[in-house]
């Protein structure tokens, strides 16, 4: 099932919503999106009631146990989403941007992923200083005229909007074969950093933040490497733990000394860590070599995952071990492989294992990948991904018209009722097809998404401190609550 519309109908579905969005008088916004097409971010509302509806679920809420913050939800901004937006007329890219990003009249997506330099879908392979030397530090073409205005439109927006940036490959004059033979490694893909180049990549990272700041543009978070166990990515950086582990020292140093506020999550790859067994417990094995009591060590905050290989369980073992520090979910992409296209297969895996998995499982943010290609999955390079979907994908021919995909879908029912400093709540069902996850916004309003997994309709009642109010959930679908 599709879901291909003009923009400004799109842009009135937003609108919707947030009309009603004060918490006051007796009413509970709802959000409705089933797999079967036959709702798509439906807003309606309901009343709280005086006793709970006979036969309804209970969904209890208690406000009293909670569990991590919230730092937001959202989407990679890669130059071929920035060319497809910048293709669209003035006027149609704003109001989806409004849709998108907006707090008060849209659905209030908050974070953006954006690369250092090159990804899989930028113009060519570059970084930003492909001269020896970091006198010769400089932006491209992808950012000057594609990511920083997307970006600063994006901002205008929404100003709180937090941004985390990684690089997908070194400058190749930091790189060698390996840390053995130390032999220059003239490419783009694979190769590891030069360890007499940890303090010079570190500066390299601050010259990007602090170029970024001069443009308007705050960097709140990196991470040191794009998937650092897969060499094999049109451009990539192979950085095992026990290097990575050195850099990251390196370049907490050097925020300190520049007096950045600049998070590091460290590792940014698979819950499987890519079947390389001596990398099991990457981001741990880096926490118990650096140990606190380097110089910045306040920098590094904790671990970033992808879903390309693995089980989200992996989460739970990793705060088990390291309970002080964070996790965040940064990337997931659909395509070809995974009938990305296809609503009825994908809304509900995806908001089962990508959203409330990794959410319900201490995650701070949850980021999928491209915001938007065209519906040729592109543009993009060769040796990248040649058949990702976008969460949005756009008619070239007229750049009008275009297709929510899931992910749009699924960060959407996250972005439009939590809050960036939302802290989630406990919240219990006595149905294993009913998935939830509750959150205290810090306005004041509660929220609860729930993703009814069974073939049939679903009753509910919410119930908190007295009060209950009943949701119908279709049969396979996703609802969120706000009130």
């Amino acid at each position: 099932m599709k879901n291909t519309l003009h923009l400004i109908a799109a842009t009135s579905c937003a609108a919707l919503f947030f009309s009603c969005q004060s918490p006051i008088n007796n009413k509970v916004d709802v959000l409705t999106t089933s797999a079967d097409g036959a709702h798509q971010l439906e807003a309606t509302t309901v009343e709280f009631l005086e006793k709970a509806q006979e036969g309804a679920i209970p969904v209890t809420i208690n406000p009293e146990e909670q569990f991590q913050t919230m730092d937001g939800f959202g989407y990679a901004i890669t130059y071929s989403s920035c060319y497809n937006l910048l293709k669209m007329s003035d006027s149609l890219r704003h109001e989806l941007l409004k849709q998108t990003y907006d707090v008060k009249e849209g659905y209030g997506a908050s974070y953006a992923r954006i690369s250092i330099g090159c990804n899989d879908f930028s113009s060519t392979e570059y970084t930003l200083c492909d001269e020896p030397g970091l006198e010769h530090f400089r932006l491209y073409t992808d950012e000057t005229d594609y990511v920083i205005p997307v970006l600063k439109e994006i901002l205008e927006i929404n100003p709180d909007l937090k941004i985390i940036a990684a690089p997908w490959t070194a400058p190749k004059w930091i790189k060698v074969d390996n840390i053995e033979s130390m032999q220059p490694h003239d490419s783009w893909t694979d190769g590891h950093v030069n360890p007499q180049m940890y303090d010079t990549y570190a500066e390299y990272f601050v010259k990007f933040i602090e170029t970024f700041q001069e443009q308007g543009i705050k960097i709140y978070a990196v991470s040191p490497q794009n998937e650092p166990l897969n060499p094999g990515n049109c451009a990539s950086t192979y950085i095992p733990w026990q290097e990575e582990a050195l850099l990251v020292k390196a370049m907490a140093a050097a925020f300190k000394q520049h007096a950045l506020d600049t998070k590091i999550y460290v590792f940014d790859h698979n819950y499987n860590y890519d079947d390389k067994e001596d990398q099991i417990d990457y981001p741990v094995q880096i926490y118990k070599t650096l140990g606190n009591n380097f110089e910045g060590a306040e920098y590094v905050v904790g671990a970033a995952y992808h879903d390309y290989g693995g089980h989200p369980l992996e989460l739970e073992d990793i705060t088990a071990q390291a309970p002080e520090k964070e996790v965040i979910f940064t990337e997931s992409s659909i395509g070809t492989w995974n009938k990305g296209r296809d609503l009825p297969v994908r809304l509900m895996k995806d908001m089962e294992n990508l959203v409330l998995g990794t959410v319900n499982r201490n995650c701070k943010a949850v980021l999928v990948w491209n915001f938007m290609l065209d519906t040729n999955r592109g543009p993009n390079l060769d040796g990248g991904c040649q058949t990702c979907y976008g969460a949005i994908d756009i008619n070239p021919e007229n750049y009008t018209e275009y297709t929510l995909n899931s992910h749009y879908y699924v960060i959407t029912h996250m972005s439009a009722v939590v809050q960036p400093g939302a802290v989630r709540i406990a919240c219990n069902v006595p149905d294993e097809t009913i998935l939830t996850a509750a959150f205290q916004n810090p306005d004041g309003t509660l929220s609860v998404v729930m993703n009814n997994l069974a073939e049939e309709e679903k009753q509910v009642s919410v119930q908190l401190s007295g009060k209950t109010f009943c949701v119908t959930l279709p049969a396979r679908s996703v609802v969120s609550c706000k009130w």
